[in-house]
């Protein structure tokens, strides 16, 4: 409801805390890089459970709580792209599952 005041001088300012108050969503958590594209790829079971305790070794050898797919999968695709020689023996790889 509006007050006779309201009616003859308009509404009153906004306070500060409104007038400072986001106008776009706000994400909590993660987010990703504007600069980043994401990649999804399918594992059979028994893969994702190799990757999972592969990941737990890796983080016990390296001293970390945890090693994420992630990490493993960006590190993986670096060396794929610097190293001609690994990057021969994926080539192989994939031509011979064809």
């Amino acid at each position: 409801m509006s007050s006779p005041s309201d009616r003859v001088n308009g509404p009153s300012p906004v306070t500060p805390s409104v007038a400072a108050a986001p106008t776009v969503p706000v994400a909590i958590g993660r987010t990703r890089s504007p600069r980043t594209t994401r990649r999804t790829v399918d594992l059979t079971p028994a893969q994702h459970r190799a990757l999972d305790i592969w990941q737990r070794e890796a983080a016990d050898r390296i001293g970390l709580a945890r090693v994420t797919g992630q990490e493993v999968i960006t590190a993986l695709i670096d060396q794929l792209l610097s190293d001609p020689r690994l990057s021969a023996q994926i080539t192989r790889t994939l031509q011979a599952r064809r």
